[in-house]
């Protein structure tokens, strides 16, 4: 009697077409949407016609479909893109002392298609270009890694090496810096980050930052153990993909030399 019981209540309480169609009404609601938050856009700034339905659906979902506070959200984005980067890119000629850090690395794709970059702590210095410089350089590497993302894919992968981490590479405006340029202009666009050799010192770093960062993104960041760095790293990425300083098959290659 207890399992008919259970039986029923399945039956009653859970069916695959039901679900199938909740997930269509929220692909018609989003659709629905998106169309009203291009018209709000276009009635402020018809510049906003350069950006793909694919693009306006992230600052869409970012404010949880609230067409409004997504419009707002894109403006600002225009607004900001069209100071901060009036060529339509960031030259490495305006970035020579990040370049000459070598901290960033695009490398190989996890199992679902997205790239990785692989960033070393211990190789980041407050430059005499300053959080400005630091600034043009986030820019300049997201543009890269966005413009490797395979079609049918949205979003990357980062692995945080912070082997040697030290007090002379800790920075507070830089590190918020990439938390708000991430967050403001890049809207979900961050898969997952591998936070990796994590020492004590970087958590002094990342109660102060944490703070400024959103939940949704907050979820989106690992500290791996040690112990089981290669196994956590191979549950989403293959070997064939994973660098070869983590026992995997691919040489690191600077994020200014990637194609």
């Amino acid at each position: 009697m207890m399992m008919e019981k259970r039986e029923e209540e399945k039956d009653i309480f859970y069916s695959p077409e039901k679900v199938v169609e909740g997930r269509d009404e929220a692909l018609v609601e989003e659709e629905k949407r998106l169309g009203l938050l291009r018209a709000t856009l276009e009635k402020k700034d018809p510049s906003c016609q350069v950006l793909d339905d694919e693009t306006l659906r992230r600052f869409l979902r970012a404010r949880g479909l609230h067409v409004e506070k997504a419009s707002a959200m894109v403006a600002k984005y225009l607004s900001w893109r069209r100071t901060f980067v009036p060529k339509g890119s960031i030259s490495e000629s305006e970035i020579p002392n990040e370049i000459a850090q070598n901290k960033m690395f695009l490398q190989g794709r996890d199992k679902k298609g997205r790239p990785i970059a692989v960033v070393f702590g211990s190789s980041h210095f407050p430059t005499k270009g300053g959080v400005e410089e630091f600034r043009r350089f986030l820019v300049f590497a997201l543009d890269k890694l966005c413009r490797s993302i395979p079609d049918g894919q949205e979003k990357f992968t980062i692995i945080g090496d912070l082997q040697g981490y030290g007090y002379c590479n800790s920075d507070f405006r830089g590190n918020l810096a990439a938390v708000n340029i991430l967050q403001d202009y890049y809207p979900e666009r961050l898969g997952k980050v591998y936070n990796i050799h994590v020492p004590y010192i970087f958590m002094t770093m990342w109660k102060l930052v944490c703070p400024f960062i959103d939940p949704n993104t907050r979820n989106k960041i690992v500290f791996v153990d040690n112990k089981r760095l290669r196994e956590t790293l191979l549950e989403d990425i293959d070997e064939c993909q994973l660098p070869e300083i983590y026992g995997g098959k691919l040489p690191l290659v600077p994020i200014h030399m990637a194609i």
